[in-house]
């Protein structure tokens, strides 16, 4: 019961994912052929909105619910980035679906969903078995 507030935050994340189409295989695909703004449009939206974040969480030294200080340390460069990066881009252009809207297309009732999501669960399993072999 204690779980329960996010179960809900959950589905309503999912009716908002559905709602503005974003889990569309239609309009991903529209994205990655260039044919539309609408997806470039939320995800620009979400950069934004993550650039004001931080920046608050920044100027005014925000702390977590818990009181402890919120920490953001500084990146490093490394070429497993830009290659993981390419990867999943496409493994998003073919089967058009990401991690966060996936499970939304699987409660709206896509059945392709369930075959990427063993896809996925499969990758991450391979990405945990060659972790230390791979550039970081």
């Amino acid at each position: 019961m204690k779980n329960f507030k996010y179960l809900v935050l959950g589905t309503l994340f999912g009716v908002i994912l559905t709602k503005s189409e974003v889990v569309s295989w239609f309009r991903i695909q529209e994205m990655f052929r260039f044919q539309s703004f609408h997806m470039y449009g939320v995800i620009g939206s979400a950069i934004i909105v993550g650039i004001l974040s931080i920046q608050l969480i920044k100027r005014n030294r925000l702390r977590t619910i818990s009181g402890e200080a919120i920490s953001l340390p500084d990146k490093q460069f490394s070429h497993g980035v830009w290659i993981g990066g390419l990867l999943f881009g496409l493994g998003w252009a073919i089967t058009g679906a990401c991690p966060g809207p996936l499970f939304a297309q699987l409660g709206s009732g896509v059945p392709a969903a369930a075959v990427m999501l063993l896809a996925a669960l499969a990758g991450t399993w391979t990405y945990s078995a060659l972790r230390d072999k791979l550039p970081q």
